[in-house]
């Protein structure tokens, strides 16, 4: 229980990947804010659920790609008390190429994935003051070798790669400031996986659900002297 009394916010956290984090760190005692934009029934269910499980959840709505109003968010969810992290989860994942990606597309994905988070996180270092605390950065494999798939996407995490490093400067010594990279971790919500996925997979699977609990974890809970880290947890794919 060593989030025990501390709260903790994780955008786009009541759906797949955000949703698990959340409730990763309801079961290691921490208040969990829900953040969410479309998906209400489904926040207010892993509201529940926490709730029934003994944590503390609140529900925390709101459009990242309203940029004027994003640091509000955090000015919202500190009425429930002093936030000691920052779990930047919530993304946009779309399948468009050099070809096919629009400025409307380009800008979206800016938008949500880089200038959101980038907002947030200087909106909660203001707020803590000389208080310690910690910022996760979920990324992706791609940030580190971007190639031509998904580019606007792509690019938005290559961006918040240099993102988590220059903070993690900036912010020291009271805020740590990392990521965690992912790779094959939750099959599409449809059900059916993409044909070769795990091709180019060292370790041959997809990776476990508490494996990323675990890492999560580490970050919000290890040691404070490590900062500016992106931890892969992509069973080796960035590697091939």
């Amino acid at each position: 229980m060593k989030l025990k009394g501390k709260n903790v916010l994780i955008t786009g956290a009541a759906v797949r990947l955000g949703a698990q984090l959340a409730r990763s760190v309801a079961a290691a005692g921490g208040n969990v804010i829900i953040h969410y934009n479309s998906s209400q029934a489904e926040a207010e269910a892993l509201q529940a659920e926490l709730q029934q499980a003994g944590a503390e959840a609140h529900l925390l709505p709101g459009d990242l790609g309203q940029l004027s109003r994003t640091t509000q968010l955090i000015e919202r969810a500190r009425q429930h008390g002093p936030l000691f992290a920052l779990v930047n989860s919530a993304s946009i994942f779309e399948d468009i190429n050099l070809r096919t990606t629009q400025l409307a597309d380009w800008q979206r994905h800016l938008d949500v994935n880089l200038t959101a988070p980038f907002l947030l996180s200087q909106a909660f270092w203001k707020a803590a003051g000389n208080q310690p605390g910690r910022i996760v950065n979920l990324l992706d494999w791609r940030a580190l070798r971007p190639g031509t798939d998904h580019l606007p996407y792509t690019i938005s995490k290559v961006g918040l790669a240099g993102l988590t490093r220059s903070l993690a400067a900036a912010m020291a010594p009271n805020i740590t400031v990392n990521g965690i990279a992912l790779g094959a971790i939750l099959p599409p919500s449809d059900g059916r996986e993409p044909s070769g996925i795990l091709d180019n997979v060292p370790a041959g699977r997809w990776a476990e659900l508490e494996e990323l609990d675990e890492t999560l974890l580490f970050l919000l809970t290890g040691p404070a002297y490590i900062t500016g880290e992106i931890i892969h947890l992509d069973g080796g794919r960035h590697l091939v």
